[in-house]
């Protein structure tokens, strides 16, 4: 099957061509300009649309029905941060050898101190989307010499990168306990020396320091816990920036449990939305990386309709609209290794959003879908 997009505005994931054409054939993107070569078997019209490489949400938690539902949003490749062991290997199987679902990668099973962040969750998911089993029983990290076989464990259970959590809970009002920096910088180590990318859940300026003088590749959120303007923060984006190190935004998820607090004094909180985004726009100013993530799970943020929120966040806090695009497409895929896709180019996967207006104007438009690639896959609207 060869399919033409025709007459086309097209965000490549790095910047904006007004109208061409665009060329799909075997899984494949094979042309993009204008005059794209011999007959098509099926031709899609592209005026008043945009062409966007495939949506990447960077920071997911998939469980049953996850990638399906993430795919019917344009979001063509999840980067799970901790999946449960039980359901890991049918979600990858799920990816792997269908088209009607969003591509996978994952961490496997995170790195955290016994007793730590997220046990107190796993628990509570028990009878809900565990369908009635027992929280599961996950690997835990409490001393330095306990790293290289974590990390072995993780290569065999087929890890792309390894998370870590330093988290004592008092952002969310509890009190846990936390990873050392000691552990911390371990694992980073063992990751390193076996080629895996170390992203660190870290969500206050105390917890970001420990995962930088860890030699982290990439941080899971903002910080959280330090007003906007507050010069600590200013100071702490520096170090990010210095360091070269990418952070993954989340703005959706604080969002979330922001509104599970309505009626207190927002500004005030630690683990709020006001203070997340003015976090975000010191590493925007900083010129770190950022990459659009959502902490998606089977409740809130959703699946895909988060990313869509994601992206206007990020324009609201600062980024401009294709910064924004660039952080859901080209930036996921430079920083986790995912060469084939985030671009519109040639030899590049066939992942793509066809979306009425123009999104680079105005962020909204991507959640007007009109059309969605996965392998040069046309999935049914």
């Amino acid at each position: 099957m060869r399919t033409l997009i025709r007459d086309v505005r097209v965000f490549d994931g790095e910047r904006s061509v007004p109208r061409t054409d665009v060329v799909i054939e075997g899984g494949l993107i094979t042309a993009v300009g204008a005059g794209a070569g011999r007959p098509a078997d099926a031709e899609v019209g592209g005026a008043g649309r945009t062409l966007l490489p495939g949506l990447i949400d960077a920071h997911t938690h998939v469980f049953d029905g996850s990638l399906a539902q993430a795919l019917r949003h344009g979001v063509t490749t999840e980067l799970d941060m901790f999946c449960l062991p039980g359901m890991l290997p049918e979600q990858r199987r799920l990816a792997a050898e269908n088209d009607d679902v969003a591509d996978l990668r994952s961490a496997g099973t995170l790195a955290t101190a016994p007793g730590g962040h997220p046990t107190q969750l796993l628990a509570a998911l028990a009878g809900t989307v565990l369908d009635g089993l027992d929280a599961p029983e996950i690997d835990f990290v409490s001393d330095p010499s306990q790293a290289p076989a974590f990390v072995r464990a993780r290569l065999a259970e087929g890890a792309d990168y390894l998370k870590i959590v330093i988290d004592d809970g008092k952002v969310h009002g509890a009190d846990l306990p936390a990873m050392t920096p000691d552990v911390a910088a371990a694992l980073t180590e063992a990751a390193h020396d076996a080629g895996l990318r170390v992203v660190a859940h870290a969500i206050t300026a105390s917890e970001v320091e420990i995962a930088l003088d860890a030699g982290v590749d990439g941080l899971a959120h903002v910080w959280t816990d330090l007003a906007p303007g507050d010069a600590v923060s200013r100071r702490l984006a520096e170090r990010v920036g210095r360091q070269e190190v990418f952070v993954v935004t989340t703005l959706a998820y604080f969002e979330a449990i922001t509104a599970q607090h309505v009626g207190t004094a927002d500004c005030a909180r630690p683990g709020s939305s006001v203070n997340a985004a003015g976090a975000l726009r010191d590493l925007h100013r900083a010129g770190v990386p950022l990459l659009a993530g959502t902490d998606a799970t089977p409740f809130t943020p959703a699946h895909g309709a988060g990313l869509h929120r994601e992206l206007e966040l990020l324009t609201e806090a600062g980024l401009s609209p294709e910064e924004a695009l660039a952080a859901a497409t080209s930036l996921p895929a430079r920083h986790f290794g995912l060469d084939d896709r985030g671009r519109i180019a040639p030899g590049l996967r066939a992942d793509l959003v066809l979306v009425e207006g123009d999104p680079t104007r105005d962020i909204t438009a991507t959640a007007s879908i009109a059309d969605v690639w996965r392998r040069g896959v046309r999935q049914a609207r």
